[in-house]
């Protein structure tokens, strides 16, 4: 209820993209508490804004197979979301776990405007980082992360042909309609759920821009049990989406994908051959069923 309200207030009150964002300042732990090695990195933003992020490299003793820039979901910080992560060092993968500005350590108030500032200048560290030279680049976006992922990738070209491969995680397909959909589940907001959902930035939506990725390998994965972001609405994205693309069903809460080993094994071996994996994904319990006619036509 209390996130209820709040995104209520925060439409009523500034009528755009305020509800997408909740972090935190303060980080309740580092990555050692998970027995890995880090190093803080600060990054700049074009407007001056000053970025946290971490680095997590691969694990000493393991050939590096790549570099991982994972943006993560809209509340917390980057330490509530190290469990997206944490499991790739291990597996010759390179992290760059970036906080968007007003999350943790990062300086300035969120804003989407400002976020994709922000995903650019991670993109840009990359870019320089020696450790990061030869190696494949893969962007890991969970939920808004992937959301504003996918915008930015569609309006930067030269960005979208340095990656791998795109996989994102309980990704909204639709601001608006997420903002009717979590108006719709209590009855004090309900009659409110069509007018306040039109003053979300619709337009900087991931579906309006996923069909411009033509040709980035691209994973999606989306729970039946999410209750943040629906099944629905997971097709739906899938759906916009150009080949090379592959659906993978999951079970479990929202943004919990990479707790189940079985998931992160999946995301494992599409990075071996991202063009190897296409259509609708079946494995472990998933029925079928659930998944009849989503196809877009090709």
């Amino acid at each position: 209820m209390r996130s209820l309200g709040l995104c209520l207030l925060a439409l009523l009150l500034a009528g755009c993209d305020s509800w997408l964002f909740y972090p935190e300042r303060e980080l309740a732990f580092n990555p050692s508490v998970a027995g890995l090695e880090f190093t803080d990195v600060f990054i700049t933003a074009a407007d001056g804004t000053r970025l946290h992020a971490w680095w997590l490299p691969a694990k000493a003793g393991i050939a590096v197979k790549g570099t991982v820039l994972h943006l993560h979901g809209n509340g917390g910080n980057v330490a509530s979301h190290l469990g997206g992560s944490w499991w790739l060092p291990a597996q010759g993968y390179q992290v760059l776990l970036l906080d968007y500005r007003g999350y943790g350590r990062s300086q300035g108030e969120p804003d989407l405007r400002g976020a994709y500032q922000d995903i650019d200048a991670g993109f840009a560290w990359l870019a320089q980082a020696p450790q990061v030279q030869g190696k494949p680049l893969v962007l890991l976006g969970q939920s808004l992360g992937g959301a504003m992922g996918v915008h930015y990738l569609a309006e930067h070209p030269l960005q979208r042909a340095r990656l791998k491969a795109l996989v994102l995680d309980g990704v909204p397909a639709s601001y608006a309609d997420m903002a009717q959909y979590t108006l719709s589940s209590s009855w004090l907001t309900w009659p409110l759920q069509v007018p306040l959902s039109w003053l979300m930035p619709e337009s900087d939506s991931a579906i309006y821009a996923m069909p411009q990725l033509e040709g980035l390998p691209t994973l999606l994965y989306q729970s039946l049990d999410d209750e943040v972001v629906p099944l629905s609405n997971g097709v739906r994205l899938y759906q916009a989406a150009r080949p090379p693309r592959v659906l993978q069903p999951t079970r479990g809460g929202h943004v919990q994908t990479f707790a189940e080993p079985l998931w992160r094994e999946v995301m494992l071996r599409y990075l071996d051959d991202p063009q190897g994996f296409v259509g609708l994904r079946r494995l472990a319990e998933i029925p079928i069923s659930h998944f009849q006619s989503i196809e877009s036509p090709q």
